[in-house]
């Protein structure tokens, strides 16, 4: 069998890398599947990947042939799915020898099947944010409160991300209502300020805030802070979503 051009195989790492990246995979573990992938070809790749921009250089050893690409890193939502199948093809191309064309097919089937349906993952998400209150201390009729109030606010959010609105823009309004919703527990006899706090955490940036820290240890120092930065100003507008509620609610909550 013929053996796979350097061109073509770059051309698959890029949009791989990218892809991964993108729905947020840490900077190590991004490397170490395209060049995995790449040595399953017979190539050495060099890659330097940031949240932006992936950079790499493949180069033929037996030729002294090189190519070189840089490609933009989607937006996409995050996906642990996607993580963990796309680093399994990793290593079923490592292992097993597949050709390109195999490699792009099964790749093509794992990013375009069905995600989760956004009716499943509001529910599953309030119930969280619900325990989490209950975690924290609260009653139950706060837990349903706030289990409300998050339908309402991860809701807005689904919208607003659909609709290619920024996304500080969209934490901040998302936080509101979420806050606001949640601001009804002042009316009950109940534990409204555990209720008013735990209405947000849904929106907390964990996945940038860790793949921030365990890229500044391996190394990745600019790809981490700029997630960590990312993480922070995300936060930031989820503080100023909720200081609007706190502004509005002041009386009843002195």
């Amino acid at each position: 069998m013929a053996r796979e051009t350097i061109a073509e195989v770059g051309k698959f790492i890029a949009e791989y890398s990218a892809h991964l990246m993108g729905c947020g995979v840490h900077t190590s573990r991004v490397i170490r599947n395209s060049k995995r992938i790449c040595q399953s070809f017979g190539y050495d790749l060099n890659i330097s990947a940031y949240p932006k921009n992936i950079i790499l250089t493949l180069r033929d050893t037996e030729s002294d042939g090189l190519f070189n690409e840089v490609v933009g890193t989607p937006a996409l939502p995050i996906s642990f799915e996607h993580n963990s199948e796309l680093s399994a093809l990793s290593w079923e191309a490592f292992d097993k020898h597949l050709p390109l064309s195999t490699l792009w097919q099964k790749y093509k089937e794992i990013i375009s099947a069905p995600r989760i349906n956004p009716l499943f993952v509001l529910i599953m998400v309030g119930l969280a944010n619900a325990s989490f209150c209950r975690l924290f201390g609260g009653d139950w009729l706060s837990m349903v409160i706030v289990f409300s109030a998050t339908l309402s606010g991860l809701f807005l959010k689904q919208k607003m991300l659909a609709g290619k609105i920024n996304e500080y823009v969209t934490f901040i309004a998302s936080a509101f209502v979420a806050s606001l919703c949640a601001s009804t527990a002042l009316i009950f006899h109940t534990t409204a300020d555990i209720a008013l706090a735990t209405s947000v955490l849904y929106l907390v940036p964990g996945v940038p805030l860790i793949n921030g820290v365990i890229d500044i240890v391996e190394g990745h120092t600019l790809s981490g802070f700029a997630r960590l930065t990312q993480a922070s100003l995300l936060i930031l507008s989820i503080a100023i979503g909720l200081s609007f509620t706190l502004w509005l609610v002041k009386d009843n909550l002195l």
